[in-house]
């Protein structure tokens, strides 16, 4: 039986904690609709399978949607919600931290 982790709020109420990908996934929307090969070319590091959880939990917390197209090959975007661009302030202070210590998204 797999056992999933109960997922905790941030305080701010900005998106789930728990996924280490969750925050370069929201930066790299803030310019814009991307499709899963977009998204796996700009962060390397993630593997399909995580980049796949981590954009399921990003869905099911409201913080982006996922537009399917039934064609072939599939065609599959995502963008913010609403509420996720909420979090554009945070994750761009992220970023700019992230530049002056040398780990930007």
């Amino acid at each position: 039986m797999i056992q999933h982790k109960k997922a905790t709020r941030c305080p701010a109420g900005i998106f789930t904690v728990g996924g280490r990908l969750k925050l370069q996934i929201c930066y790299h929307l803030l310019s814009g609709t991307r499709r899963f090969g977009e998204l796996q070319r700009l962060i390397p590091e993630a593997s399909r399978q995580m980049l796949t959880l981590q954009l399921r939990e990003l869905e099911q917390a409201g913080v982006l949607h996922r537009q399917a197209y039934s064609q072939m090959p599939p065609k599959v975007e995502y963008s913010l919600t609403e509420q996720g661009w909420r979090s554009e302030p945070v994750l761009r202070l992220f970023n700019a931290w992230g530049e002056q210590m040398g780990l930007a998204f």
